[in-house]
């Protein structure tokens, strides 16, 4: 059972955004941005009020993905980005990104806080930040 309407226009739109963002840290980190993404959509919270679809969350601005902005993010999504988009559709989530509405690559070590937000953990490249439960119980 999906967490989060959608098309099959959002599931590639979602396929393709974990692939531009993740790709190098591989399926698993293909997977947390994906949860970041869904965990946004169903939040109603901090920076993502309003935000209800995919393709809304995709395209947030300001406050979205820089991926967007990049020609990669607008190749054709490959089948095995679609099965694990359709993954966290359903609701599959990942540690550290299981509660997680931000992310970003440093160029050393994860800062305990960003914009605010305290960190949960790190997987390969990327930095995932999680908003506390009363401010965002939705995504708990």
């Amino acid at each position: 059972m999906a967490v989060v309407a959608h098309t099959e226009e959002d599931v590639r739109l979602l396929a393709r955004l974990m692939r531009a963002e993740a790709e190098g840290d591989g399926r698993l980190g293909m997977l947390m941005v994906g949860n970041v993404g869904v965990n946004r959509c169903i939040a109603d919270c901090l920076d993502f009020r309003g935000i209800r679809t995919i393709r809304q969350m995709v395209f947030q601005s300001p406050g979205g993905f820089e991926a967007v902005q990049k020609g990669y993010f607008y190749q054709r999504a490959r089948d095995i980005d679609i099965q694990l988009a359709r993954q966290v559709i359903r609701g599959w989530r990942y540690h550290p990104a299981t509660n997680a509405l931000w992310f970003f690559k440093p160029a050393g070590e994860c800062p305990a806080q960003w914009f605010n937000q305290w960190n949960v953990g790190r997987y390969k490249s990327h930095c995932f930040y999680a908003p506390s439960r009363s401010d965002c119980p939705r995504v708990y």
